[in-house]
């Protein structure tokens, strides 16, 4: 089966261009919802270019009409009860083929995986640490912004070794009602059993959303992961 090609919203980087940053948006977002990361950490990072892509629209039966929506997979309903139902692994590995296309095609460009950063909240964040587990690419690291591992069940089943050597930065707000700051939580306990490189975050009135503090500490990743090079030798 071919991947179909995402679109996105992309930034080039101001200076020469030695990294690149992948950020993926949550439920019903768009690339463009991301703009603002670009804005407040671009001039950070000149180096740096970002790739903001869209999710494909999919009918969402969750809000009811089955309305077309930009998503990484489906939610049938969220409800409670929401987590006994069963979840869209298809779509989700298909949109980690299709995050994985565009790493590839980065990589084709000159920039090697050890300079490529993949990025993302709630749904996004979701397909980023799937990403994280199950890709032959050793990143130079993955910010996972308010969401949780999914398919935790079929963790031996992916990747190798070295997928637990790529730095994992989970962030997640406490007061978040849409993806319990409980399921963060967890997944960071879980892959820190498993041996993963992962360092968690916590933000004690942070809803489902980001701020001031957790854009700095994603800076902050980012400086150490992606750090500027002077030379254009990669």
């Amino acid at each position: 089966m071919t991947t179909e090609k995402l679109s996105a919203v992309v930034i080039d980087a101001t200076s020469l261009h030695t990294a690149t940053v992948i950020w993926l948006h949550g439920l019903g977002d768009s690339g463009i919802g991301w703009l603002f990361l670009t804005e407040e950490l671009g001039p950070k990072f000149p180096h740096i270019k970002w790739i903001l892509p869209n999710a494909p629209l999919k009918a969402m039966s969750a809000f009811g009409s089955g309305a077309m929506v930009n998503a990484w997979f489906t939610i049938n309903s969220f409800e409670k009860t929401a987590h006994l139902e069963k979840i869209d692994e298809e779509g989700m590995m298909n949109s980690v083929d299709a995050v994985d296309q565009l790493i590839r095609e980065e990589i084709k460009t000159g920039i090697p995986c050890e300079r490529i950063i993949l990025g993302g909240f709630s749904q996004g964040c979701v397909i980023s640490l799937l990403s994280a587990v199950s890709t032959s690419h050793k990143l130079a690291g993955v910010v996972a912004c308010s969401g949780w591992l999914a398919l935790g069940e079929k963790l031996e089943t992916f990747g190798s070794e070295m997928n637990k050597q790529i730095p994992i930065l989970m962030c997640h707000g406490e007061k978040d009602l849409v993806v319990s700051y409980r399921f963060g939580r967890a997944t960071a306990k879980y892959l820190k059993k498993k041996n993963y490189n992962i360092d968690f975050i916590n933000y004690p009135e942070l809803e489902h959303a980001t701020e001031p503090q957790e854009i700095l500490d994603i800076a902050k990743f980012i400086q150490i992961q992606l750090p500027f090079i002077l030379s254009g030798k990669l």
